[in-house]
């Protein structure tokens, strides 16, 4: 659906972006990460025709998207940043407008506005003013006017950027029942843990640098040696380690200050599974989490590397 070759972009001497190349497959969800200033910005307004490349290639829908931008943002709904609400404007009012601006019949787009406010979870607010929208509830309306044109593909640049927990759950739901709708979605984000639970791909930019583009899985499998898993028990924490200690798989178990212990274990999810089990039946466990660390570990290790190229 989307391929991206040698795709670079100048301003002046400076290389914003040089020579990435990656596909998206329809249907799949790309996470684009990487820190703030490494790109991501830069390649998605590439992608949605608002910025000229200096070099390489875009390819939508079979179409390169230089040679033909009229028809490439028919296919496409872009969500930038930082976007623009008119707050004089009623919910329903707002997407009409966007709606007959991507050239539909108001007709049309009025039909289709009760299912898009149902899908983005604003169905009671069709007749509420812009202005008295929480942020959470503009970023939805947003995601909403990206889609009111009917597009195959989806560019969200940071979506989740200033959303509160329950909000970023909303968002995360929303984005798989579009991917579930056959929607191809491009979302860039500075936070890989948040991304490899939505994207199917990810690729991890920096300093204008494809430093990895990968499955999800892969990506996973590469911080799948050693998990760490808190676990908290009501009491007989020692005797838990000790415990645990002799269990297979088991490289080190530590009593953290808070009371839980730090477990290091090194077999499979599989396997993790039945030893929380096992204990359950001999402990009064609290609470288990695992320590989602090693993704942040394996983004600062990539983009050191990238740095340093």
């Amino acid at each position: 659906m989307i391929k991206v070759i040698d795709l670079t972009k100048y301003y002046g001497n400076f290389a914003a972006v040089r020579e990435l190349n990656f596909q998206v497959e329809r249907g799949q969800i790309y996470g684009f990460v990487g820190p703030n200033g490494a790109g991501k910005t830069t390649t998605l307004r590439m992608l949605a025709t608002l910025l000229a490349p200096t070099a390489g290639e875009i390819i939508i829908g079979g179409i390169k998207a230089q040679d033909n931008p009229l028809h490439t943002r028919k296919l496409i709904g872009y969500m930038p940043d930082f976007f623009g609400v008119y707050n004089d404007l009623k919910v329903n009012e707002y997407l009409e407008f966007y709606g007959e601006a991507s050239g539909r019949m108001l007709a049309d787009v009025r039909r289709d506005i009760p299912s898009l406010l149902e899908l983005v979870g604003l169905a009671e607010k069709s007749q509420d003013y812009v202005n008295n929208l929480s942020r959470g509830m503009k970023q939805r309306l947003c995601l909403a006017r990206a889609l009111i044109h009917r597009p195959e593909v989806l560019l969200l640049d940071e979506p989740a950027s200033g959303l509160d927990p329950r909000a970023r759950v909303e968002l995360r739901n929303i984005l798989k029942e579009l991917q579930a709708m056959g929607k191809t979605i491009i979302i860039s984000s500075h936070i890989l843990a948040e991304l490899s639970q939505i994207c199917t791909h990810v690729g991890i930019i920096n300093n204008g640098l494809l430093a990895l583009s990968a499955p999800v899985s892969e990506v996973l499998a590469r911080v799948e040696g050693d998990a760490v898993i808190i676990v908290t028990v009501a009491d007989r924490q020692e005797e838990a380690r000790l415990w645990l200690l002799e269990q297979q798989g088991i490289r080190d178990v530590t009593l953290a200050n808070s009371g839980s212990l730090e477990v290091v274990f090194s077999g499979d999810r599989m396997a993790q599974a039945a030893l929380l089990r096992e204990l359950a039946t001999r402990f009064t466990l609290f609470e288990f989490t695992p320590s989602k660390g090693n993704l942040e570990e394996l983004f600062m290790e990539i983009t050191e590397v990238a740095m340093d190229a």
